[in-house]
């Protein structure tokens, strides 16, 4: 496989927020803590070094637990150790994977945590994905795309995602193409969601020293009590993030997130729904439940796996139960990390470093080969069908297909034209430039004409160039925001290896992942 990179800039297809980040614009300094590459992992380290033995024994026996009777277990216990670290990217439960970005998160992940330790030999470094299995956003997570064919897990579901039965998948797995095992075992063996995660993404990556972590667990969200607590108490995230984004808002960027009052939901069999304030009272919605404040707190010292974080706490609860120096995440999580860093200073929790997956586009042999067929600049694939065919042809012809130097002398006549008629009489200005106008627009729809003679005579080549991109951004998405790792898998075994191969975590541009 080649590997061509593309800045992201060029693709279009990133916010303001992420590019200006990436690019280290000092005005974003105060939005985040570190920024990531390998020499400033070290002040990360340093940051975390005051991580408790407490929560690390609580993370190996959680963890433990949630992977007996998987073959081939990882070595839990390096997460006793004090000189060990994780780097975490998280993602919803998406079936047979989802879309292929996923796949990348975790790949991205694996090979942060090898860069760190070639770099930092002395400590360990251990990939974490984090399951979002208390999501409760069915909808999200319920079908994917395969061959050009569109799988939809039906029902009425309700509560976490990660406690629903995968044995409904059965009737999915029948409609595939070669039964794939690996999701067949993981669905049909399994009775959560969550369970089947794992077991696939264990086979799937564990041989590269990935750990999958259901954090909907009691013992953990134990460590997590005092943020609880406060929030319920206070509502301090609301009044910090609100600062952090007027602050974003007013250097013109659009931010993703909006705190709530309350950021905790109500976690319970089939039930995940908001806690609201109302009058002092305090209530789930659309339930029958309400708790006084003492209540409440009652419940959260007894039961704390009952508050389950939304969006604007949920980082903050990765960062309080695991060792981690970096969090991996979209081109929009990115964004919404850097609107909590005044959650993160007020609960003096470390700020990790912040960093974007790899993103990538991959061209299998006979893509490649058109590609090369048609002389294709990558960059210019991701251009709309309109700019993309004004590209190609601009950069095919053999002729001059615009009329500017003819525009110019149109314009120069006009201009003494204009001259004679006003000496002449002043009144003339405006029917000497209506006229020049119309004659420059009789120009402009001459040039168009010309222009798509000229498309005529590159008809084919066109057409094959918009299938192209068509196969590559099916209906106008990202090929990997659309398209399922089955895709690539059935046909090629080796199609992670590939990935990791061709990825370097701390690369920030686009990957065009080339089949020889």
């Amino acid at each position: 496989m080649t590997l061509h990179s593309v800045d992201l800039r060029t693709t279009g297809q990133f916010p303001a927020l992420l590019l200006d980040y990436l690019d280290q614009k000092p005005t974003l300094d105060s939005f985040y803590s570190i920024f990531p590459t390998l020499e400033n992992a070290e002040k990360a380290i340093l940051n975390k070094k005051g991580f408790t033995a407490d929560k690390r024994k609580t993370l190996v026996d959680v963890l433990t637990k949630q992977y007996r009777g998987l073959p081939y277990l990882p070595d839990f216990s390096v997460l006793l150790e004090e000189n060990t670290f994780t780097v975490t990217s998280g993602h919803q439960l998406n079936i047979f994977t989802g879309p292929l970005y996923i796949i990348y998160k975790i790949v991205t992940i694996i090979k942060l945590a090898e860069a760190l330790k070639a770099k930092y030999p002395q400590y360990n470094f251990v990939p974490i994905y984090w399951m979002a299995t208390e999501d409760h956003d069915f909808e999200e997570i319920a079908s994917f795309h395969l061959f050009g064919q569109t799988h939809k897990w039906t029902g009425e579901h309700k509560g976490a995602v990660g406690k629903l039965n995968p044995k409904e998948l059965a009737g999915i797995l029948k409609q595939l193409p070669d039964k794939p095992l690996l999701f067949a075992k993981a669905y049909l063996e399994n009775n959560t969601l969550a369970d089947a995660v794992r077991c696939y993404m264990h086979e799937l990556f564990g041989r590269y020293g990935l750990i999958s972590l259901d954090a909907d667990n009691a013992d953990l969200k134990r460590h997590f009590l005092p943020v609880i607590q406060e929030e319920l108490k206070d509502s301090i995230s609301e009044k910090l993030v609100t600062e952090t984004t007027s602050r974003l808002n007013a250097l013109g960027y659009h931010t993703p997130l909006h705190a709530r009052e309350i950021n905790f939901f109500y976690l319970d069999d089939n039930l995940r729904e908001r806690i609201v304030r109302e009058d002092g009272v305090f209530k789930v919605l659309n339930t029958e439940l309400e708790f006084s404040e003492d209540e409440l707190l009652a419940l959260a010292e007894t039961n704390p796996e009952r508050f389950s974080p939304n969006v604007i706490l949920r980082p903050l609860y990765e960062e309080v139960i695991l060792p981690n120096l970096a969090y991996i995440g979209g081109p929009s999580e990115v964004p919404y990390w850097m609107q909590l860093k005044g959650v993160f200073e007020h609960f003096n929790v470390p700020y990790p470093m912040l960093m974007p997956r790899n993103f990538a586009l991959y061209m299998n042999g006979h893509q490649y080969k058109k590609a090369q067929k048609l002389k294709i600049d990558y960059k210019d694939l991701f251009l709309d069908e309109i700019a993309l065919r004004k590209t190609f042809i601009e950069r095919n012809t053999e002729h001059e297909l615009n009329l500017n130097d003819q525009k110019e002398a149109f314009n120069a006549i006009f201009d003494q034209i204009l001259s004679k008629a006003t000496e002449v009489d002043q009144t003339m200005h405006g029917a000497v430039k209506a006229e020049q106008t119309r004659l420059l627009n009789s120009l402009k729809h001459l040039e168009k004409r010309i222009v798509r003679a000229e498309e005529r005579n590159h008809e084919s080549e066109i057409e094959q160039l918009l299938t192209l991109k068509n196969k590559l951004f099916p209906n106008g998405i990202a090929q990997e925001r659309y398209d399922n790792l089955l895709n690539f898998y059935i046909n090629d075994p080796q199609f992670i290896q590939k990935l990791y191969n061709a990825f370097d975590p701390l690369d920030f541009r686009y990957n065009v992942l080339l089949e020889d």
